[in-house]
């Protein structure tokens, strides 16, 4: 049957080399994710060209690793999942080439999967009971998006980003800072310490209605008042800064995802991405949504960063409803949902 399908997956769009196996579309048999962050922390950001290196070294060892850890044999597996945009061109290349090889190899299907798409099914591994419609807030490093989740591979795109994303912001905020890579993480353990009200950095919402995002002010008004503290010769306090901009980024997403659920009348609010791991947001979002009797689902932090089996997940669903793949499958950096 459909639901006992095991799935092979493969994630490696950006600096995270991870495999996956899954039992139908929400049981994970296996999730191994290995990470290059002290690799790129150095350079205070991925590197792809070290980046598709690495997960060239480690694609191999860490998919045995995944077949090992669910107890699985090759000759078990029925389906391929695959990431093939958006990405590091170089690095969506390595799992591509390899999950085409395995394949080949085991006459098995294929399935080529959006990143975001798959950020959203990591909710369906998490929530079992969950299934569409909802609204989707997903936010990482290269992505904001409101979506319209209509069904399991339906998506109608409310808002996006106009220029950086939230978690971008996140990580040149933290830079100038002087705080480590990732900056997410960094800013939101800085942030615990400080006053979000002694800085206020102002809030965009852009047209009335409007549920699109612009978070280069902020990240330009942090720079610009850490260059006037320092003119001044005043100190600056990490801390506050930090508690300020993170308040002013997530009282923007809180406000906007709940326009689009009243705007489209939808009672369940799904939060996705590496973003989404966010204290705040967390926070800002559940009571946001307790006060106005809204579901609120989102995964644990593992399954908010980048891992396959979420792509896994949206392999299945895709594969259900619209079939395989074919071997010329290619990667697209740019991929649109």
């Amino acid at each position: 049957m459909t639901k006992e399908i095991i799935t092979l997956a493969f994630e490696t769009s950006c600096d995270e080399t991870s495999v996956a196996v899954l039992r139908g579309g929400r049981e994970v048999l296996s999730n191994i994710i290995s990470s290059q962050i002290q690799v790129h922390q150095v350079f205070g950001g991925v590197v792809p060209e070290i980046a598709s290196r690495h997960h060239l070294e480690r694609v191999n060892s860490v998919t045995e690793e995944a077949l090992a850890a669910a107890g699985v044999d090759l000759k078990q597996i029925g389906l391929i999942g695959v990431t093939q945009g958006p990405g590091l061109v170089g690095a969506l290349l390595i799992g591509l080439a390899t999950a085409k090889a395995f394949a080949f190899a085991l006459n098995v299907p294929i399935v080529g999967i959006n990143h975001i798409h798959a950020h959203i099914c990591a909710n369906y591994i998490e929530h079992r009971e969950l299934e569409p419609p909802f609204i989707a807030l997903t936010v990482s490093g290269g992505h904001t998006n409101l979506i319209r989740v209509k069904g399991y591979n339906e998506y109608e795109i409310l808002g996006s980003t106009r220029d950086d994303a939230a978690g971008e912001a996140f990580d040149k905020a933290a830079r100038v800072l002087g705080l480590e890579y990732p900056g997410g993480p960094a800013i939101d353990r800085e942030a615990a310490a400080g006053n979000p009200k002694a800085i206020d950095f102002k809030r965009v919402f852009l047209e009335k209605d409007s549920l699109d995002f612009s978070f280069s002010g902020v990240k330009t008004a942090v720079m610009n008042y850490i260059n006037s503290e320092k003119q001044a010769g005043r100190g600056i306090n990490v801390p506050d800064v930090a508690a300020g901009f993170q308040q002013s980024v997530i009282d923007v997403l809180t406000a906007k995802t709940m326009l689009a659920a009243a705007m489209h009348n939808e009672s369940v609010i799904v939060l996705a991405g590496g973003v989404a791991a966010n204290s705040l947001l967390r926070k800002s979002l559940s009571a946001a949504c307790a006060e106005r009797g809204i579901a609120l689902y989102a995964p644990r932090p593992l399954l908010c960063t980048d891992n396959a089996a979420m792509a896994g997940a949206a392999a299945y669903f895709k594969f259900t409803e619209k079939g395989a793949d074919g071997l010329d499958l290619d990667a697209y950096p740019n991929m649109a949902l």
